[in-house]
């Protein structure tokens, strides 16, 4: 499965993928924190990650962020969960963007599942997310 860049051109096709895979995974999420984190994502974070995304044909089927050697973001649309693609994507991050370690919402636990079968540990706690809500993180490390 390749590994492609992904330009400002594809952050559209980017933040939908990003609102489908969030609404199937992130139940905890309310409805008001997926709408005023859409256009931040958009606008803001894309362009503070190195991003890479994997594609079928023409489209892409999931993406992955990565900065300062954190996962920042990894997103798979729904219709290809289980196919590999979020453990190609990181097996691509660890191998060529230095990605060593990821934060994840203790809400989401197939997510901590996930990350624990591809070789991520957990090493703490966080009450809080990045943005200061009460969306506890687990902090995660390659080992």
């Amino acid at each position: 499965m390749d590994v492609f860049e992904v330009t400002k051109d594809n952050y559209q096709e980017l933040i939908e993928i990003w609102e489908a895979s969030v609404r199937a995974t992130h139940d905890f999420l309310p409805e008001e924190s997926i709408v005023e984190l859409k256009p931040l994502i958009l606008q803001h974070y894309f362009d503070a990650v190195d991003l890479r995304c994997t594609k079928q044909g023409e489209k892409i089927t999931g993406f992955i962020g990565v900065a300062d050697s954190n996962i920042e973001m990894l997103f798979v649309k729904p219709q290809h969960f289980g196919a590999g693609i979020g453990r190609n994507l990181i097996q691509y991050a660890v191998d060529n963007l230095d990605a060593s370690k990821v934060d994840v919402n203790e809400q989401n636990p197939n997510a901590i599942g996930f990350y624990e079968k591809v070789g991520f540990k957990r090493i703490g706690r966080s009450e809080l997310d990045g943005q200061g809500n009460s969306f506890p993180l687990i902090h995660m490390v390659l080992g």
